[in-house]
């Protein structure tokens, strides 16, 4: 597979004379991908109806002229002002019922019909033009960003209303599967049904599920409107660029419409605005982003886009938007290119090519400063494109560990966490983060995934419904298999099943209580570490593997299938690994703090992610150091 390396340009912000030399520069630079247009609706249209799309004509031929090819976004994330004038109810209004106001971005609902036909129509318009022009596309952009899934507008009730009726049929139907008759609750038209908030205390779980659904679906919907009008006009793949710990609507739906996924990956930002962490970890990594978060989402967008994905925005320099934005370490650009193709994507692209001197990212890094002189990180872009000259393509084959990833599962748990810190993201990297720290390589697969051949070792933490398909492959899979805590706890309207659950065939285990735990009151486990925060009692006559100081079951299981009944601590999660990880012929290896591997093909990446120098099997690695054999 072929590497390569972009950038995200916005020639509406710079004077024409310009672009030749900005292209002649990328160009020089080893570049190969530009991503252009995404937020340039109002210069597009400046007003209803009337198109200005010379500019943009122009602009593609001048990079086209540099040799180099154009992904080209639609401008759906940024409707100009005059849409609002047109659509006065386009807004979405979040749980409050306050409306996001222009004036920035994504300020519209996924569920306003007119908005989308606008969407639709602009879409149309920009692939008439350019279907046959540009190499690539991207869907609008950074969808769930700035918490904007979710809304509560007239349309998205209106909406919400007609997307139950057409699942459920009847309101009878619905009242039973809600469990209404919990505090007379129930309905007998769908046109009384209300969104989800303002309740006086927490609303039906059930109802609140449901939501979460529609919204996904919403997305969904948008999302392909969009891609079914593009393919109508260009044959060029599609893609969207997905964000970090997004998980308000399912990017596998998404992702089953286009060709490729991409993701936009700020590692210091991430760190301080997204993470679980203590503030020595966070001081720690300040200027080279968690060991695991990137990678994490480099293997979730393998999984989302098929095996193709991209990094369409690299973090270049310091960003503008978290609490905290310090300048990466030395090395860190051509280190996190690296990280990223170690993990198979196929292009890696900065953000951006020039920093704004004006707007709301005066003080997000580019390749160039204001002024055109080349930033810190321009030099290490340089140097992973002359590198890519000489390293043969990587094979990127299937790892041995699989770790099933499920977006309705997160929306459950958010639902109904029942202990503050409960969060299925955090469970599930936590496990993630150990099977690294184990020199372990991971697949991250989808909830329906329908065989695990191949694997050695499958993990499923907090599933909270596993579907049919995955079951199945499950009960044939030969690898050691992990389930729990909390896996296949909830039928799909949240209610506890019965047989309680798990209720896994093979696996003679039934949860008789559930307790969440105060941070300062974890439960030690015999032979080190504890469980926290989320801890079960089973009823069991499997074989005890882990056990509570007091002799309460922590891991039981025969033969290849396991059932985890708490929240391990790092300890206490890194010996259950290892032990499952041996018994899958694995080689586990406990690394070095800083230290990271990704195997692929025939090569093995070993990354520094620390501030000093690393010592590791007889190679000294320095700091943001990344070596391949």
């Amino acid at each position: 597979m072929q590497r390569t390396l972009g950038t995200c340009y916005y020639p509406e912000h710079w004077p024409e004379e310009t672009w030749a030399e900005d292209a002649a520069r990328m160009a020089d630079l080893g570049l190969t991908w530009v991503r252009i247009g995404e937020f340039a609706w109002s210069r597009l249209e400046p007003s209803p109806g009337n198109l200005q799309f010379d500019w943009l004509e122009r602009a593609i031929d001048v990079l086209h002229d540099a040799g180099l090819k154009v992904v080209l976004g639609t401008p759906t994330a940024t409707p100009p002002r005059w849409m609002l004038n047109k659509h006065p109810d386009m807004l979405a209004v979040d749980a409050q019922g306050n409306p996001r106001k222009f004036g920035s971005r994504r300020h519209y609902c996924f569920s306003h019909d007119g908005y989308r036909a606008e969407a639709v129509r602009i879409t149309r318009l920009l692939a008439e033009r350019f279907g046959r022009k540009v190499e690539a596309w991207q869907t609008d952009n950074e969808y769930g960003c700035h918490d904007t899934i979710y809304s509560y507008s007239d349309p998205a009730r209106a909406a919400f209303r007609d997307w139950l009726a057409q699942k459920y049929q009847s309101t009878e139907a619905l009242n039973r599967a809600w469990g209404n008759i919990f505090w007379s609750m129930d309905y007998d038209s769908f046109d009384d049904i209300d969104l989800p908030n303002l309740t006086v205390t927490e609303p039906n779980p059930a109802h609140a599920l449901d939501f979460r659904r529609f919204s996904s679906d919403q997305v969904a919907r948008f999302n392909e409107a969009q891609v079914a009008t593009i393919r109508q006009h260009s044959d060029a793949p599609i893609s969207h660029n997905y964000m970090g710990r997004i998980v308000e609507f399912d990017h596998f739906a998404t992702g089953r419409q286009m060709e490729i996924a991409t993701w936009d990956s700020y590692p210091l930002g991430f760190l301080e605005d997204r993470l679980e962490a203590s503030p020595e970890h966070k001081r720690r990594y300040a200027r080279q982003g968690d060991p695991d978060f990137q990678a994490f989402h480099h293997d979730l967008y393998r999984a989302v886009g098929r095996g193709r994905w991209w990094v369409m925005e690299q973090q270049p320099g310091p960003v503008n938007w978290a609490p905290h934005n310090p300048a990466p370490l030395p090395g860190m650009v051509r280190f996190w290119t690296w990280e990223a193709f170690a993990h198979g994507a196929e292009c890696v692209a900065y953000f951006r090519w020039r920093q704004a001197p004006f707007a709301q990212e005066q003080y997000h890094a580019g390749l160039l400063r204001p002024d055109s002189a080349e930033a810190e990180g321009f030099a290490e872009a340089a140097r992973v494109a002359a590198e890519l000259k000489q390293m043969p393509d990587v094979e990127h084959t299937q790892a041995p560990v699989a770790l099933v990833f499920d977006y309705a599962s997160a929306w459950g748990w958010s639902v109904q966490p029942q202990g503050a810190g409960c969060d299925y993201f955090r469970l599930v990297f936590e496990v993630y983060r150990g099977l690294r720290k184990l020199g372990l390589s991971v697949d991250i697969i989808p909830p329906d995934t329908e065989t695990l051949a191949g694997y050695a070792l499958v993990l499923a933490p907090g599933a909270l419904t596993l579907s049919e398909p995955l079951l199945k492959a499950i009960s044939e899979t030969s690898a050691q298999v992990i389930l729990g805590p909390r896996t296949n706890a909830k039928t799909e309207h949240l209610s506890t099943p019965v047989p309680l659950p798990p209720a896994i065939e093979g696996l003679d285990v039934t949860i008789s209580r559930v307790e969440t735990l105060r941070p300062d009151m974890p439960i030690p486990a015999e032979g080190g570490g504890a469980v926290k925060l989320w801890f079960e009692q089973l009823d069991s006559t499997e074989q005890m593997i882990e056990e509570t100081e007091d002799g309460a079951a922590i891991l039981v299981g025969a033969r290849n299938l396991f059932y985890l009944a708490g929240w391990p601590d790092p300890t206490l999660l890194q010996r259950i690994l290892a032990q499952r990880a041996e018994a899958a012929g694995l080689a586990p290896q406990v690394l070095p703090q800083d230290i990271r591997i990704r195997d692929t093909g025939n090569t093995r990446f070993v990354f520094n992610h620390g501030p000093e120098p690393v010592t590791f099997n007889g190679q000294t690695i320095p700091p943001a150091g990344v070596i391949w054999t």
